[in-house]
């Protein structure tokens, strides 16, 4: 049996400059590379001309922008616009799929990360056409194919794990301290209070600069620290009393409202075939 490989930073740097040269030379609409990476690997900093459509298998996968952050566990995927400078970082070995999409393959690309759920005929779709690809005698079958994931993708539901980071400086510095810290207590007056704003006039620009509240902020981003914790195999009761909830139930109803499932179920639902 061949031994498993275990590659170096430098060789996961090269590799992943390989991908970004294939991906440009690429000239079908749709590009499609698999990708491995070991838990802990940092992607620096980076752009490419097509929009990626990345689709977790295992691991949960962070991104990180101007535009905020993205949490993408197993068996959702992440829309990242073209030309976006964006790094990533491994949670957990990681193994996912991503399609590389031109600008017109799609008559109206989406101009934000956005992460989706998958359907059982998307995650087909995307993994076929991973099987296709460079292959020259399935060239009408690929094209097929290809159109139908392109249709699928725009009709996929969002989902809550995005964590969008205000432009202004002072609130983005009391958001990065929360996520150094983050717990379930969050009071609007508390920051309010340390900006010298009113809680109208706080609220107001949280919303004006995120474009959620930031009852919504918190909720997301206690998900943030959940998820590689659960992906990793702690207890839900321990993460939820890390995050300051007052019971595991009160996390569980925050956790089902915001991804559709309590922890135990969710990450059975995320396992992959």
């Amino acid at each position: 049996m061949k031994a498993p490989e275990n590659p170096t930073t430098d060789d996961l740097a090269q590799r992943h400059i390989n991908r970004l040269a294939a991906t440009e030379a690429a000239v079908e609409p749709v590009f499609t590379l698999p990708s491995h990476y070991p838990s802990g690997h940092h992607v620096a900093l980076h752009r490419h001309s097509r929009a990626q459509f990345a689709y977790a298998r295992t691991g949960v996968i962070m991104v990180s922008s101007r535009q905020g952050r993205w949490m993408v566990p197993p068996e959702h995927a992440l829309w990242i616009p073209a030309g976006l400078d964006h790094s990533v970082d491994m949670l957990g070995d990681v193994t996912m799929l991503s399609a590389y999409i031109s600008s017109e393959a799609l008559t109206a690309l989406p101009e934000v990360i956005r992460v989706v759920g998958l359907t059982e005929l998307a995650r087909a779709l995307i993994v076929e056409a991973g099987v296709l690809a460079g292959g020259g005698d399935n060239s009408r079958r690929r094209r097929l194919i290809t159109a139908l994931l392109l249709e699928e993708i725009s009709q996929l539901p969002g989902r809550p794990l995005g964590l969008p980071i205000p432009s202004d400086m002072k609130l983005a510095t009391l958001c990065r301290a929360f996520l150094a810290n983050p717990t379930a207590r969050l009071l609007i007056d508390d920051w309010a209070e340390q900006l010298n704003m009113s809680r109208r006039a706080f609220t107001r620009a949280f919303r004006r600069e995120t474009g959620i509240s930031l009852s919504t902020w918190r909720q997301q981003a206690a998900l943030f620290t959940a998820l590689p914790r659960l992906a990793g195999g702690e207890s839900v009761t321990t993460v939820a009393f890390d995050l300051g909830y007052e019971s595991v139930a009160a996390f569980t109803t925050m956790f089902k409202r915001m991804l559709g499932a309590p922890p135990r179920a969710y990450f059975r639902i995320a396992e992959p075939a």
